[in-house]
């Protein structure tokens, strides 16, 4: 396996042919059974690109806009950048952090219901000119602040309703109040946003009903003697190429009704999982055991139901790279490093704990493992929109290290489709990797 780097910060693994994400996870692991056996995230590279390219396959008329909120890892960033993806922005260093990578500002959104007066200011000084407003007060603060500002009314949808207990976004009812009001202010107003969360169980009514009022919404604005002309459909897109399906077969018949290519409507979505998700997967050590009995009856599945559960406790908690724990999100059941389950073999209800020893501090209430024993290690897959990008040690005092990965086939497809790093910062020199 070859390596890149000048920065000891960013070192990209090529991995060659025959070797696999699997291997650079066992080599990573070897290198910390000889030092403290520290967690660890492996990111591949090259899953962005792929993801990217069944986006472009399957939705090639949305422009995706990368919402950083969901990965701010600055390689990360740097790759998408390089593909040509816009970004959505929520405070003055995500704004920052994109410019760096020489995304224009015409490419940047500035989100958020409530943003503080110096993140308008921020985004005035950088000629960021779209922004997204839902209420008059937002709109009286970047009248006075951006007044040159272009505006996404943020629309409420019955999906994204359901799914929190605050409301985000515009009514339908409240939209033509606020559309004169910004006529009144002189601030211009050039399209909708909203959102369909990822749960939506039904996504041919959300997108029927939202579309249907964005459509309103665009006809209030047109005779208000606004000129609309951007369409974001907003996230909800999980990284399955089933899903992404789904979408494009709910929204296809409905943007040729409401916005037909003619219309001059370019259509914006926020993809931020779906590129990230399942580029990056943590490795974590198991630190600490103890055997209890089951409360769960019928969870054991050994032949015998004896009752067995085990509490695993982890070299990471809710306090480092599980903080989604903490706002309510639910955490995968992990795999068992070089594992292969057979089909005989028992497995037991196990609860997987942090080291922190709180009660707040549960990473996975209830899950089917087979038994492992301190020293092993569990991977989780899928967890690059999970805010690994920023997390610390439980001291605080370092970030978990990221060990950045793509095969040559991959790095190469990524080189012709534009994803040139910038030389002044990552001139690579080919080394030997060794486990």
């Amino acid at each position: 396996m070859k390596g890149l780097t000048d920065n000891p910060s960013y070192i990209i693994e090529l991995m060659e042919e025959g070797v696999t994400l699997e291997d650079v996870v066992d080599g990573h692991i070897y290198e910390q059974a000889l030092a403290e056996k520290n967690a660890f995230v492996v990111a591949d590279l090259g899953s962005l690109m792929r993801q990217h390219v069944c986006w472009q396959t399957i939705v090639p008329h949305l422009q995706p806009y990368f919402p950083v909120k969901s990965n701010s890892n600055p390689l990360v960033i740097e790759v998408l950048a390089s593909l040509g993806l816009g970004f959505v922005c929520a405070n003055k260093a995500e704004v920052n952090l994109v410019l760096e990578n020489g995304v224009p500002p015409e490419n940047i959104i500035l989100s958020g219901v409530c943003k503080q007066l110096a993140q308008i200011k921020h985004a005035a000084k950088n000629n960021i000119q779209h922004l997204v407003c839902e209420n008059e007060t937002e709109l009286s603060k970047i009248s006075r602040f951006h007044p040159t500002a272009k505006l996404l009314v943020q629309l409420t949808t019955e999906a994204h309703a359901a799914e929190t207990s605050m409301a985000f976004g515009s009514s339908l009812k409240s939209c033509r109040h606020l559309l004169e009001a910004a006529k009144e202010l002189g601030v211009q107003v050039v399209g909708v946003t909203f959102h369909i969360p990822s749960s939506c169980q039904d996504l041919q009514e959300a997108y029927t009903h939202a579309l249907s009022d964005a459509r309103c919404v665009f006809d209030m604005a047109a005779e208000l003697g606004f000129n609309m002309d951007v369409l974001d459909i907003g996230g909800g897109f999980t990284g399955s190429e089933c899903q992404l399906k789904q979408v494009e077969s709910a929204i296809r018949p409905l943007l040729d009704a409401y916005f037909p290519p003619l219309s001059g409507v370019q259509v914006l979505a926020e993809p931020g999982g779906f590129y990230v998700a399942s580029a990056l997967s943590l490795a974590v050590n198991i630190i600490g055991k103890k055997l209890a009995t089951c409360p769960w009856d019928g969870l054991a599945q050994d032949g015998n139901n004896d009752n067995t559960e085990f509490l695993y406790y982890m070299n990471e908690g809710v306090y480092g790279p599980f903080s989604q724990k903490l706002l309510g999100n639910t955490i995968a059941a992990p795999s068992v490093h070089k594992h292969s389950l057979c089909a005989e073999e028992a497995v037991y209800p196990s609860s997987l704990w942090g080291p922190s020893l709180d009660q707040l501090d549960q990473v996975v209430e209830r899950c089917l493992l087979p038994e492992v024993f301190v020293g092993d290690w569990l991977i989780f897959s899928n967890t690059g929109a999970s805010g690994l990008d920023n997390c610390t040690c439980p001291s605080g005092s370092s970030q978990l290290p990221v060990y950045y990965t793509a095969s040559v086939s991959d790095w190469d497809d990524m080189q012709e489709a534009g994803v040139a790093l910038d030389s002044a910062m990552k001139t690579f020199s080919v080394g030997q990797y060794s486990a």
